[in-house]
């Protein structure tokens, strides 16, 4: 259960940012960060849910406040708690985790707005890049670890995850990410 926090708002952010207090190296605390998915099959009607088991991840604030990073899953670590869908969600037809063993987001830029903080980077599933912006809330807990938390919608399509039996399944997906960071 998580502790009970107010988010640390983008004013109080770049404050901490200017001051250096969150300059260094920071790395993922796989242990209490979570990676969701969340699809819908059976044209829409069928919400299919799953969690990525093993996730990872480094960040770098510098001195003059610029923020950098990178999370990755294992791609084969997908657990939607059917071992047949999570068998096919493996193979080529999807994430093909033999051949494209990690997702990774590299982040180039964190940077301090109305909902918390605005990420900016590249996106990699199954050797295809693309560029992904999105909000995040972020929290600055007393033990100076800091929470990033985001809804991130993304199309499957662009990412050539194109298997669509019959036309059941969405291709918008959310993924939501809870990632705390720890001092190093």
């Amino acid at each position: 259960m998580r502790p009970t926090s107010e988010r640390t708002t983008a004013t109080a952010l770049e404050a901490l940012l200017q001051e250096q207090v969150l300059a260094g190296d920071w790395v993922l605390d796989p242990r209490n960060s979570s990676i969701t998915l969340k699809n819908k099959s059976m044209w829409g009607l069928v919400p299919v849910k799953g969690h990525f088991r093993e996730v990872t991840g480094r960040g770098v604030v510098s001195a003059d406040g610029e923020v950098s990073g990178t999370i990755a899953v294992a791609a084969a670590s997908i657990d939607t708690g059917n071992t047949r869908r999570d068998t096919h969600l493996r193979s080529a037809d999807f994430f093909d985790s033999s051949s494209n063993p990690d997702i990774v987001f590299r982040a180039d830029g964190i940077r301090p707005s109305a909902p918390g903080v605005t990420v900016t980077g590249m996106l990699t599933v199954r050797d295809r890049t693309r560029p992904l912006t999105f909000d995040a809330a972020a929290t600055v807990q007393d033990s100076g670890d800091v929470w990033l938390d985001a809804v991130v919608h993304v199309n499957q399509v662009e990412f050539g995850l194109t298997w669509n039996l019959l036309g059941t399944v969405s291709s918008d997906n959310t993924v939501t990410i809870h990632a705390v960071f720890t001092r190093r």
